[in-house]
């Protein structure tokens, strides 16, 4: 992949070039589906898409080329409704099921390469290079801590490492190296656009505990507030060093990083961010003339 802008006939409408980066957040990113349909509704295609764990996967569909009402459609009949969740669980049986779930139902050991596989639309190619906008999706090497980004060669398998959580999912081995979720490292990889597009989009899904109540959280929301502590200081040093273009940071506070049952209920609470897109739109293309 070049370093270069994307050539003006790629362009919408041979205006400014835009580049979207997507955050991690699991559930919560869910919220990246009104960004995708926005950009959609304006005639935007991105020059590049950068994401982390949920923001690589949604990443992934837009530069496959589904349009976010298939994005949308898609989610909502897959994970967005319980019976098609142990439907599609149930379609890893008999060997598929046991390697998805190694050595029992053991906390951090469900392989996530194999629930990929039985959720993520059918379009997706098998490689980077079948991509129609390029995708930068980031992990986090767990031994060598650093971020590896992967953009080329095996696509699920890059999505899997990127959004491999710990306490939940494995770690995926990629090229002789053990990967975790990608957004522990960079939670909004906005800093992969810089120089590649007139504009630069980030989209933070980080979320914070619902603030106002003094209830002591249990053992796995310590766990997870914690992390979000930690990604939003992250993201607070990568703001004051370069800012995107465009930062967003849509309602999705209330819900848990598993909350994907809630599909509807997290697309409802966010919806307010499409306004907030276009309005920041408008403003940076009449900045730029």
């Amino acid at each position: 992949m070049t370093d270069a802008l994307v050539s003006p006939e790629r362009r919408p409408s041979g205006g400014p070039t835009v580049a979207l980066a997507l955050g991690g957040g699991g559930a919560r990113g869910l919220a990246h589906i009104h960004v995708i349909e926005v950009l959609d509704e304006l005639g935007i295609r991105p020059v590049l898409i950068a994401g982390a764990s949920i923001g690589a996967i949604l990443g992934a569909a837009m530069a496959a080329g589904m349009p976010g009402r298939e994005i949308r459609e898609h989610t909502l009949a897959t994970i967005g409704q319980p019976r098609h969740i142990a439907n599609r669980l149930w379609s890893l049986r008999p060997a598929g099921f046991s390697e998805m779930v190694a050595g029992g139902f053991r906390l951090g050991q469900f392989n996530l390469e194999r629930v990929l596989k039985a959720f993520l639309p059918e379009r997706l190619p098998e490689t980077f290079e079948g991509l129609e906008i390029p995708l930068k999706v980031i992990a986090s090497d767990y031994y060598a801590q650093c971020e590896c980004v992967c953009e080329a060669g095996s696509l699920l398998p890059a999505l899997a490492a990127s959004a491999a959580l710990p306490a939940i999912f494995r770690p995926v081995v990629l090229d002789g190296r053990v990967m975790i979720d990608g957004g522990l490292w960079n939670p909004v990889p906005f800093d992969h656009l810089a120089g590649k597009a007139d504009i630069a989009i980030g989209i933070d899904v980080i979320g914070q505990p619902p603030a106002g109540t003094a209830e002591v959280p249990n053992g796995i929301d310590s766990l997870y507030g914690a992390t979000q502590l930690t990604m939003r200081s992250i993201v607070a040093l990568k703001l004051e060093k370069g800012a995107p273009d465009i930062y967003l940071r849509p309602e999705v506070g209330r819900f848990r990083v598993m909350d994907f049952i809630k599909a509807e209920e997290v697309l409802a609470a966010s919806a307010g961010v499409r306004e907030e897109l276009k309005r920041a739109l408008d403003a940076r293309f009449a900045a730029i003339g």
